[in-house]
């Protein structure tokens, strides 16, 4: 059983930064996709970055490219999310995603354990 439980999230003002962390049960090393995702109401799920290929690989959605990274330490299991240079539309409920897999997942169908998700909220 897969299990994720995202912390971090907050407030902060637009080009402040945050750090998100999913506690998780599995990790890239041993052969998993790990992702984030982040939603706001009424829409749709948004990728926003994957680390895979046993997490030698990082890849990330053009609008947080440069001012997000994606990490894991192996050692705990911790999947991260640091996120700089935060602006108003970044505000969303971030979820960290895991799969079995060694290829690049970008698609929230494509992933089959979820965490609960973490607030992150930027004003102006």
């Amino acid at each position: 059983q897969v299990q994720l439980v995202e912390s971090g999230g907050g407030s902060v003002q637009a080009g402040g930064s945050l750090r998100l962390s999913c506690a998780a049960s599995v990790n890239t090393a041993s052969g998993n996709c790990m992702a984030w995702f982040r939603q706001t109401p009424g829409k749709e799920r948004e990728w926003v970055a994957v680390l895979y290929a046993g997490g030698r690989r990082t890849y990330y959605s053009e609008s947080v490219e440069g001012r997000f990274t994606i990490s894991q330490d192996n050692a705990s299991n911790t999947l991260y999310l640091q996120m700089n240079a935060l602006k108003p539309e970044d505000t969303a409920m971030y979820y960290c995603a895991a799969e079995s897999g060694w290829i690049l997942r970008v698609r929230a169908e494509q992933y089959n354990h979820w965490g609960q998700g973490t607030q992150v909220t930027v004003s102006s």
